[in-house]
């Protein structure tokens, strides 16, 4: 299974990775023609507006936008959630577009308010879900087809739509690769 990883900024490598351990053929991404044969793509974290910018630079947004309507499985992560996001509060037009949700970007604060917590995502199994928060989003609010798949604090840190997943965490940064098997589930029609 090939599996595009966004490889504009953020901690595409952990992605790519991850995804091969779990058997994947990890693509990194930067051009219009790596997106060729590709099953899935992941957009990690760095910087929403710079992916955003990059996207529209190198003639990403499009293809990718076009993609994904058609069917193929997406997974954001912190900024890849902003970037797949309808609504982005305070900003006046989205990047991607593709999941019914309003993001609050850096609302979990500074770089130095980073932080770890167990969370509870029973899509993926009883046993808690080590998160990692840096300078992370959360969802303020979902459209009728999004499902809240973990919140935080009563903040909503990680949602499913359709083929389409975004958490507000770095599930890369950790030695748990749940979150990117049950994309690959998605990807492989389990899920």
């Amino acid at each position: 299974m090939k599996i595009g990883v966004l490889a504009l900024q953020g901690a595409f490598h952990e992605h790519a990775r991850m995804l091969g351990d779990l058997g994947a053929e990890p693509v990194l991404v930067k051009l219009p023609h790596h997106l060729e044969g590709i099953e899935g793509l992941v957009i990690p974290g760095g910087e929403s507006t710079t992916i955003g910018k990059l996207l529209r630079e190198y003639e990403l947004m499009v293809p990718i936008r076009q993609m994904a309507q058609d069917g193929m499985p997406v997974f954001g992560t912190c900024a890849g959630m902003i970037v797949m996001a309808a609504r982005i509060q305070g900003e006046p037009e989205p990047h991607l577009a593709l999941m019914d949700v309003t993001v609050n970007r850096n609302s979990f604060g500074r770089q130095r308010e980073s932080f770890e917590t167990d969370l509870d995502i029973p899509e993926i199994g009883e046993k808690p879900f080590r998160a990692v928060f840096i300078r992370a989003p959360h969802i303020e609010s979902v459209g009728e087809g999004v499902k809240t798949l973990a919140t935080y604090e009563g903040r909503i840190v990680a949602v499913r739509e359709g083929k389409f997943i975004a958490t507000s965490f770095h599930p890369e940064l950790t030695a748990d690769d749940r979150l990117h098997a049950y994309f690959l589930d998605i990807v492989a029609g389990k899920r």
